[in-house]
């Protein structure tokens, strides 16, 4: 994707860019896509582990635009992202937009079990009262978190970059494949895209982070099948899946996602699997193992977001961005 042309300041006087410590490569690069520097506040921690930030220029009527996934570990990058903001607010930023390539928790949008919490919903919450004025997020698990937020929130999807990957390397005999009933839309959608037929894999989850793959609808046999998800976690659910499409006479299996959580054994699990490749965004930074893994291939955003935000800046249409 072509990066945006330098932006031109027009309600707001000024665009600036912050980050964390959760993916500084990713800000440096929106940055550069935007012909902008990254703003100067240093995150650092006292010695209990408590942190400490401060804004070290200044924002006081600024378009400020937060770029902070909130990845592991969770809980210190949500907090960095939340005094970054209110240390933002605080300096009277005229707008703060969180900029969210991956959102923690979102995994916990709904009580479907007796005495657990909306995690979703929680975290919508504390970046609302932190300060933020708007949400520029990527591939949320589920798109009704985008109601949890009572500020507007710009919803992206990671499938224009993905997509066009795969119109280029031109895979033959491609059949999409849905890991699972809840992303059949998400899978449809590439299918329809890449003028490619779509299964599905019927799986039934005993608890958390265990899946067992029941089997597959569509004939898959002779395919090149691509399975398509939004997280890969520990990669469990991802390898039973190329096992079944394999079993069911699939020639060959690949995976895309956008966000490469890889939690424990997810990389060795990958490595060891009959998985042709798997492709993920960059919205998370990709572990060393992972870097050199050999099937493992990272995709930028960073444009995608580099053109969200300069819409969001001049307040023109982000539609275009949109599958």
């Amino acid at each position: 994707m072509a990066a945006p042309k330098p932006v031109r300041a027009m309600r707001f006087d000024r665009l600036k860019i912050f980050t964390g410590n959760a993916h500084p490569a990713l800000a440096a690069e929106i940055c550069e896509c935007l012909g902008t520097e990254l703003g100067i506040a240093p995150v650092r921690a006292f010695a209990d582990g408590e942190i400490y930030l401060q804004i070290k220029e200044n924002v006081r009527g600024a378009d400020v635009f937060v770029v902070q996934p909130t990845c592991n570990p969770v809980d210190r990058y949500l907090m960095e992202l939340l005094l970054m903001i209110d240390a933002l607010k605080r300096a009277s930023a005229d707008r703060i937009t969180a900029v969210l390539p991956y959102y923690g928790y979102a995994r916990q949008d709904r009580k479907d079990k007796p005495r657990v919490p909306i995690s979703a919903k929680l975290v919508a919450s504390l970046i609302e009262r932190a300060g933020a004025d708007r949400v520029l997020a990527l591939d949320l698990h589920a798109a009704p978190i985008q109601g949890f937020f009572d500020i507007p929130v710009d919803h992206l999807f990671a499938a224009p970059v993905m997509i066009e990957y795969y119109r280029e390397i031109n895979v033959p005999d491609l059949m999409v494949v849905s890991p699972d009933a809840g992303g059949v839309e998400r899978a449809r959608a590439f299918a329809k895209r890449l003028n490619a037929p779509l299964a599905i894999i019927d799986k039934r989850r005993e608890e958390v982070n265990v899946a067992e793959i029941m089997h597959v609808i569509g004939d898959v046999r002779g395919k090149t099948c691509l399975l398509v998800d939004d997280i890969i976690d520990t990669a469990g659910t991802l390898v039973k899946g190329a096992e079944a499409l394999l079993s069911s006479g699939a020639k060959s299996v690949r995976a895309c996602a956008t966000h490469a959580v890889l939690s424990g054994p997810a990389v060795d699990r990958i490595r060891n699997s009959n998985l042709e490749e798997v492709v993920f965004a960059n919205s998370i930074p990709l572990k060393e193992e992972a870097q050199a893994s050999g099937r493992i291939k990272q995709l930028s955003v960073a444009p995608l977001l580099a053109q969200a935000i300069q819409s969001i800046h001049e307040e023109t249409s982000v539609s275009g961005l949109f599958v």
